[in-house]
């Protein structure tokens, strides 16, 4: 008996590399194509029993890519499994309406079932898809529509005491981010007083900093500016407002400018992820209660949870909501300290997620200024950062449809 064959189509090299590998492990045979254009080729030249397709494709329409192939007849009753990066249920409407068989998002549980997943499809007797469309008439693409209409997302990482890695956290998750939702904006701003942290983790040695950019005319604080002057980290994926070098540049920063810095960004990108490390002070009070997203970093230790605890009874008394917080707890420092569970009952919260150990990975992918996710990207914690990445994603956007965002101001 021959083995069952697998496309498997995703932009993401590592990803897809990584589902070829699982599925061979399964006895089917898998070939991959990194693009939409080069899967419709590979579709239809060898007409494979399923076809596993990221949506999040770089050069072609998700909805275009699946019509395509249901327009064809070599591939129009083929089972066509999205695994997709993208949790907006947008996406998701569009790719069943244009014919997928089945839509599942990224996630630790939804790869580990995977394999369970492609043995029921494939042993499924796939319905005849027909899609009828009047002459001339194009599909809707969800693509098409923006993030959304208002102000881009604001994510703000902090931590209650130093030493848990949040600085590092924040700048692989804003490039997590961007690698899960490609075609979304993202700038990291770094804020942490009253040295900067980011610039070192990912290589940036540059002039532009907050700086520089506080000091500026009004006229000139727009997206124009922004997208033109910001560095694009190209390994990282995002383009970086640095924090200041030394402790006495960072005494030129004209503080009074930070909200109209923020709120520029905000209008100019889809997702603004700010580094507080562990500043709490009336500058980053106000970030802070404008979040859409607070993720507050932990390491396992008891002096940190305490201070955790502290911190947030804090937070709740200044009106943040306990659902905009997204608690993290950084094993990859250590192995010893408190449970999961443990930390849980003393901050009262639930933890979202729990960052494997990883050894001297952690600091070396740092030291290097290498984001995890390439340096380590068969590591249990390249998959943990791209399923958490998708919920903060899906966290911002599930909270934007039902609040109101808060006016910032100091």
């Amino acid at each position: 008996m021959s083995e069952k064959s697998i496309l498997i189509v995703d932009a993401d090299i590592i990803s897809l590399n990584y589902l070829i590998r699982m599925v061979r492990k399964q006895q089917y045979s898998a070939v991959g194509a990194n693009s939409g254009k080069e899967g419709l080729i590979t579709a239809w030249r060898d007409q494979p029993e399923l076809i596993l397709f990221d949506p999040s494709l770089q050069d072609i329409l998700p909805e275009e890519f699946l019509l395509k192939l249901r327009r064809d007849a070599r591939t129009a009753n083929t089972p066509i499994l999205a695994l997709s990066s993208d949790p907006d249920t947008r996406m998701k409407d569009a790719c069943l309406q244009a014919g997928c068989t089945e839509y599942l998002v990224k996630s630790g549980e939804v790869v580990e079932a995977l394999p369970e997943t492609i043995s029921r499809l494939l042993g499924a007797e796939q319905e005849p898809v027909v899609q009828e469309f009047a002459s001339g008439q194009e599909p809707v693409s969800a693509m098409e529509e923006k993030l959304a209409a208002e102000d881009g997302h604001l994510i703000v990482f902090l931590s209650a005491k130093g030493g848990t890695g949040t600085s590092s956290l924040c700048a692989n998750y804003a490039m997590t981010i961007h690698n899960n939702k490609p075609e979304a904006s993202v700038v990291v701003v770094d804020l942490v007083l009253p040295i900067g942290s980011v610039a070192p983790i990912v290589g940036y040695e540059g002039d532009v900093d907050l700086v520089t950019i506080s000091e500026l005319p009004s006229d000139q604080i727009s997206g124009e500016y922004f997208h033109k002057h910001l560095p694009e980290m190209e390994l990282w994926q995002f383009q970086l407002l640095a924090g200041a070098t030394d402790p006495e540049r960072a005494n030129d920063l004209k503080v009074a400018r930070i909200p109209e810095i923020i709120s520029a960004l905000q209008q100019s990108y889809d997702f603004v992820i700010v580094d507080l490390g562990r500043s709490l002070s009336r500058i980053s009070l106000p970030i802070i209660q404008k979040a859409d997203l607070l993720v507050l970093i932990m390491s396992t230790d008891q002096s940190t949870i305490t201070l955790t605890k502290t911190v947030l009874d804090y937070f709740h008394a200044q009106g943040v909501q306990s659902q905009n917080i997204f608690a993290i707890l950084n094993r990859a420092v250590g192995l010893e300290g408190l449970t999961k569970a443990e930390a849980e009952k003393i901050i009262d919260l639930p933890i979202k997620t729990a960052l494997p150990y990883m050894g001297s990975n952690f600091a070396l992918a740092n030291n290097l200024n290498q984001p995890i996710i390439l340096k380590y990207p068969e590591d249990t914690a390249a998959i943990v950062f791209k399923d958490t990445a998708n919920k903060m994603i899906a966290s911002t956007t599930k909270l934007r449809s039902s609040q109101k965002p808060a006016i910032l101001d100091l």
